[in-house]
């Protein structure tokens, strides 16, 4: 059925029919997720299959997989990791939660929580509660998040208290700190802490509001607290004097001439122009000498005492200003960056060196801003060849991408290549070259394309 003729039938249909086509639809839903987990387990299962009659270690036989699913799928690299561990815990350990899924009895989702919920107990033990909440598709109806998970911890209990301390002790080892963009120019800094020390962070940073309100302060407490973390966190004494590098990207016309190009902050993304610029301001009236704050320019291929970019001579008359480097107000640095005029990739650097020196590391992180992968939107941890230094690769920007660490070790995997397009890699004379783009060939002979983001201007 056409599109246009779906809309036609949607648009005649009764409100029952309407319902019943919803339901019809979460239940198909349903079942490609238990199709696709079937798949995900048969290719894990090949794979490893063939890493072993190769010869390759246990520890590393079913490296990629997990990639593989993340690609065919549009997701994250972490994303497919979990994907792949729901799906063998679904195929080889919860037959009942495997065959409701497939029904249609339960969500994606409500799947997901049964397998989360059972994750610390023994494969036996884990089978038992599978038989018991998923079993009987009658006991299912009806039953929300919170019910289920709170009938499964009930049996989880009774099966093994030990799981409890179990969880809690594998709780407590997963603790991080994560930071993710929030909107308008704001950042979502959040700590997972066992907790006593979560409750212990926060009564410190309540405490501290409240002193402060006491004598008057007049900010807000939930602003108090805020600044209170950001000022102990740094050791500094004012939480909007934090001498930390700021990568800021933007236009010489964003930063002088009031110009509405928005500009890039390394680690966040697009940030408004008005924005960019109180930035600068902020960081040129702060009295701060050091030299590594840079609300102006990026840090990628500095000039003065480091490398600078070698320009390319079709690109000599050329070239974009991003920003120029000068000597500021103290506490401000502004660095120039060249991008070509057509595509506004970033100009060429190169190395003899193995690993990229600090000038041309900054430079990748710049041009490339995350993780390269597609779908992948993780920092970048590694500068990695595309062609292999071992293979003959240069350490130069067009050999170099931006990758994260689970990305990196996947692309190391047996049977995956990458190989820049050579359009952007050499472009003909007289041409500037297209944003750098990069082509990855799973062992599966699947291709993707992952292309630098454009910068601003």
């Amino acid at each position: 059925m056409s599109n246009r003729a779906f809309l036609t039938a949607v648009a005649e249909e009764t409100d029952a029919g309407l319902v019943d086509r919803l339901r019809l639809l979460e239940e198909l839903k349903a079942a490609a997720s238990a199709a696709q987990a079937r798949i995900a387990v048969a290719l894990d299962a090949s794979v490893r299959g063939a890493h072993a009659q190769a010869g390759i270690p246990p520890e590393h036989q079913g490296r990629g997989v997990a990639a593989q699913l993340a690609l065919a799928r549009r997701e994250s690299p972490a994303r497919g990791g979990r994907i792949l561990g729901f799906a063998n815990a679904l195929g080889k350990e919860m037959p009942c939660t495997l065959r409701a899924l497939s029904e249609g009895i339960i969500s994606e989702w409500r799947a997901t929580l049964i397998v989360r919920e059972t994750a610390c107990l023994s494969v036996e033990d884990r089978s038992t509660v599978d038989r018991e909440v998923a079993g009987d598709p009658a006991l299912l109806e009806g039953l929300g998040d919170r019910r289920l998970i709170a009938r499964i911890r009930k049996l989880t209990y009774r099966i093994d208290q030990q799981a409890l301390v179990r969880r809690a002790a594998k709780a407590a080892a997963d603790r991080y700190v994560s930071c993710r963009p929030a909107p308008d120019t704001m950042t979502y800094l959040t700590g997972l802490l066992p907790v006593a020390q979560g409750v212990a962070v926060y009564a410190a940073l309540s405490r501290a509001a409240d002193s402060l309100r006491a004598r008057g302060d007049t900010r807000g407490r939930g602003q108090i607290m805020a600044d209170t973390m950001v000022e102990r966190i740094t050791g500094q004494a004012r939480a909007d004097r934090v001498p930390l590098e700021v990568q800021l990207v933007m236009t010489d016309r964003t930063l002088l001439s009031g110009s509405g190009e928005p500009a890039h902050l390394q680690g966040y993304g697009i940030v408004p122009a008005g924005s960019a610029r109180a930035a600068a301001a902020l960081a040129a009236s702060s009295g701060d000498s050091n030299p590594g704050v840079m609300p102006g320019g990026s840090s990628a291929a500095p000039l003065g005492d480091r490398a600078a970019p070698s320009l390319p001579d079709n690109t000599a008359s050329h070239p974009r200003d991003v920003a120029a480097e000068v000597a500021g107000p103290a506490g401000l640095w502004l660095r120039r960056l060249y991008t070509a005029p057509g595509s506004g990739d970033l100009v060429a650097m190169d190395s003899k060196a193995r690993y990229a020196p600090e000038s041309l590391a900054r430079f990748i992180e710049t041009r490339d801003q995350f993780c390269r992968t597609p779908w992948c939107s993780a920092p970048i941890r590694h500068r990695d060849h595309v062609r292999a230094h071992r293979s003959g690769g240069s350490t130069d920007t067009a050999n170099l991408q931006g990758l994260c660490e689970a990305c990196n070790q996947a692309k190391e995997s047996p049977g995956w290549t990458a190989a820049v397009m050579e359009s952007t890699a050499r472009p003909p004379i007289g041409r500037f070259p297209e944003r750098h783009t990069v082509e990855i060939t799973t062992p599966t002979g699947h291709s993707y394309r992952s292309m630098a983001p454009p910068l601003p201007a």
